[in-house]
């Protein structure tokens, strides 16, 4: 089952994607141009063989509910995330935040 939930953090509409699959779950929320995902991501696959791709993104490992990751700190970010500010450790609701901020400054 797929299960989408929109999510408002500082004023911006998020949405969170949860997949339950057998024995885990696939957790991501994305805003604007990037996203913050469960363990599941493979960051250095992000880094290295999609570089080119730019994709903004980070992951939070041990969550298994969509408000356990926007409350867990990221524990790996892509190159491009880091270079918009969202860096290892912040929280993925600061991240979404800001990635939702720097979207907006892009599109609005």
């Amino acid at each position: 089952m797929i299960k989408l939930v929109p999510i408002v953090i500082e004023g911006y509409t998020a949405l969170g994607v949860e997949v339950l699959l057998p024995k885990t779950t696939l957790l991501a929320v994305t805003a604007g141009d990037g996203y913050i995902m469960c363990g599941a991501l493979d960051v250095a696959l992000l880094n290295d063989k999609l570089k080119d791709r730019g994709i903004l993104a980070g992951r939070a490992v041990g969550v298994k509910t969509l408000d356990q990751l926007l409350d867990a700190p990221l524990e790996s970010v892509t190159f491009e995330a880091e270079r918009a500010g969202v860096v290892p450790g912040m929280q993925g609701r600061a991240a979404i935040a800001l990635i939702a901020s720097l979207s907006a400054g892009r599109h609005g």
